[in-house]
């Protein structure tokens, strides 16, 4: 007589809890939420005279979670190429670090230099992971953007901005008049990524919002008055207007003028001081006010420092020091700030405003090579990308390319300095997360043996023999 045993039922598998796929599906705004912390710690006002921001206590938060993470994840943290990238620029800045006419000169610069363009952007690179994280950072620009631009429209419509020809009418935002460039780059930034991402996005709903975002922050950027920004953005736009593609690109150009004409022309938006700042870029020649007499007098004396030191530099944060042995009588003392909260004072003019001759006057033919060469190296890796992978990730990689861009051509007219820096080292995190980290070699996929059915039970002849 035969007995049929059955196997025992396996236990069913539990489903997992709300709690548990909530906290999964926030798991890509987990590993970049220290990031998108700097972000929103730069919407808070900035203290007069401060050394050391929130933003800034936040980036070394975000160091800490990118060594962490990886050592949890136990991979390589760099590929090759990446480390060639951003191990060059040490090599120039520890060189003028040694240079530096004082040890507190050499630890400070030295900090702030590998703090923006080495450790933070490497961290940065490390906790992005995917496309969907690049894009939560991505509209975490735009919004810090509107947020400050919010906030200069409303002190050019009630004369609470920065003095500009004798009235309280430039748009600062929560940066405060002794630093005009805060609002202008953050609004700039947030329009280049709005841009891309409206040229590039492939729901519908999101490029839809994305151009708006863009559009609306052409009037904080305009009362801005910040002639450098609107240079490097219409560059940085027009370059995503031609990646994307010719038709696009004439349709984008006409709305934005539409726009343009509606507010400047229509509404006055502007008016005689707008005017006048657009006309003064082609001036620099012919008609120059003080401040372009100043800064082109400033390239002078970078350019003649390089010449006495064209290996190494006169050291890091020693411009100043050479500044008036180079500068000629044409300099004046400094530039005016005032508005709400601060009254008038002469602000010094300690850097040339233009981060290359800064570097070359600084760091010398080295520190230039070294640090602009891995810009340069950045973005060929970034183009290269693109170009390879086509229109298959376009959404993230249109808004990388454009941010690095104006980031290189703002560099001719500003350079570093301010709270609004650290978005700058997370520009370029975002431009080695598209263009380096893909380089590294994937890790080798370990696949499960095929399933074999099972042996077949005893029967009673082979249980005889």
């Amino acid at each position: 007589m035969s007995t049929s045993t059955t196997a025992p039922a396996r236990p069913a598998l539990a489903l997992p809890s709300p709690a548990l796929r909530a906290v999964r599906s926030l798991r890509p705004v987990l590993s970049v939420l220290p990031v998108m912390a700097v972000v929103v710690l730069l919407g808070l006002p900035v203290a007069p005279g401060g050394a050391v921001t929130p933003a800034d206590a936040a980036s070394a938060l975000v160091v800490l979670w990118a060594v962490v993470d990886t050592v949890l994840r136990a991979r390589r943290p760099l590929s090759r190429t990446a480390a060639v990238v951003f191990g060059l620029p040490v090599v120039g800045i520890a060189v003028a670090a040694a240079g530096a006419a004082t040890a507190a000169d050499a630890v400070s610069g030295l900090g702030r230099y590998l703090q923006v363009f080495v450790i933070v952007p490497v961290a940065v690179m490390l906790l992005v992971r995917d496309r969907r994280q690049a894009r939560l950072l991505l509209w975490a620009l735009i919004g810090l953007a509107l947020w400050q631009g919010a906030i200069g429209v409303k002190q050019y419509l009630t004369g609470t901005g920065a003095s500009y020809q004798g009235a309280f009418i430039r748009a600062v935002g929560t940066f405060g008049p002794s630093d005009v460039m805060g609002m202008a780059t953050v609004v700039a930034l947030g329009m280049v990524a709005a841009t891309g991402l409206a040229l590039a996005a492939r729901e519908w709903r999101q490029q839809l919002v994305a151009a708006g975002c863009a559009l609306v922050l052409l009037v904080p950027l305009a009362l801005s008055f910040s002639r450098g920004a609107w240079i490097a953005t219409a560059l940085a736009c027009g370059a995503q207007l031609v990646m994307a593609g010719v038709r696009r690109a004439a349709k984008v150009l006409a709305a934005v003028v539409a726009v343009s004409v509606l507010l400047v022309g229509g509404l006055g938006v502007g008016m005689t001081a707008l005017q006048e700042r657009l006309t003064s870029i082609t001036q620099v020649t012919d008609a120059p006010d003080q401040s372009v007499i100043d800064r082109y007098t400033m390239w002078a004396a970078a350019a003649g420092m390089w010449r006495e030191h064209p290996v190494s530099g006169v050291g890091l944060k020693a411009f100043p020091a050479y500044r008036d042995g180079h500068a000629s009588l044409a300099l004046s003392s400094g530039s005016d700030t005032e508005g709400p909260g601060q009254a008038y004072r002469r602000q010094p003019l300690l850097s040339p405003h233009n981060m290359y001759l800064l570097v070359l006057s600084e760091q010398g033919m080295l520190g230039l090579v070294t640090l602009a060469g891995s810009w340069l190296a950045l973005l060929v890796c970034v183009l290269r990308r693109l170009r390879r992978r086509g229109g298959r990730a376009r959404d993230c990689a249109l808004p990388v390319c454009g941010l690095l861009l104006w980031q290189l051509v703002n560099f001719l007219y500003a350079d570093i300095g301010g709270p609004s820096t650290i978005l700058t080292a997370i520009c370029f995190g975002l431009a080695a997360w598209w263009g380096l980290a893909h380089d590294e070699p994937p890790a080798p996929v370990t696949t499960r043996a095929p399933a074999t059915a099972p042996e077949p039970a005893p029967t009673a002849t082979s249980g005889a023999r």
